[in-house]
């Protein structure tokens, strides 16, 4: 009975630390090298998400494509926006971004992937329709590889009012809102 008793405080303590499983709580901290995270993994009919990344219901699936040139612009893909600022691009560019769904988390890639800008873009990610479970703990963008695996934690703005984050970029791939090792003000 002692045994039972032990392994269920152990059980108890472990959902409710900070060390198993939840990020910590500091709402800043340092920066810290890419590291890659575990892929998602089988489970039954569903499937996980890598250690970090929210939670979050699905939203429907969106796509848009759009040529932006010089002067910049903006796309908007659900309620995630894009903004290219002015001379970030030296000629006219189709540029196309889509939110997949059905990974439970808030995810969006761009093509034509690897694009690289003069001037960082600007990325603005909700997470409205993300747990709350860690709400306290500052989210941020994510740079991903197919299998949403880390590969680097953007610095990112969090708006916890707004539920959204906001990342600058310096070339397109695959990004999704996490939670953050480490927050800026702008």
């Amino acid at each position: 009975m002692k045994a039972v008793r032990a392994l269920v405080v152990l059980v108890v303590v472990c959902l409710f630390a900070p060390s198993c499983g939840e990020p910590p709580s500091s709402p800043v901290a340092p920066a810290a090298p890419a590291v890659a995270m575990p892929g998602l993994q089988a489970h039954g009919d569903r499937r996980e998400r890598p250690a970090g990344l929210l939670r979050c219901e699905d939203l429907p699936y969106a796509t848009k494509t759009r040529t932006i040139g010089p002067d910049g612009g903006r796309i908007r893909v659900g309620p995630h926006v894009l903004t290219i600022p002015e001379g970030a691009l030296d000629a006219p560019t189709r540029i196309t971004m889509t939110a997949p769904t059905g990974r439970g988390v808030n995810e969006v890639k761009f093509e034509p992937e690897g694009l690289q800008f003069d001037r960082p873009a600007s990325l603005t990610m909700s997470y409205a329709n993300c747990s709350s479970r860690g709400r306290n703990v500052p989210k941020g963008i994510a740079y991903t590889d197919d299998d949403l695996d880390i590969r680097n934690h953007l610095p990112s703005s969090d708006n916890r009012q707004s539920r959204k984050v906001t990342a600058k970029l310096d070339h397109f791939s695959r990004y999704v809102v996490a939670y953050a090792d480490y927050v800026i003000a702008w």
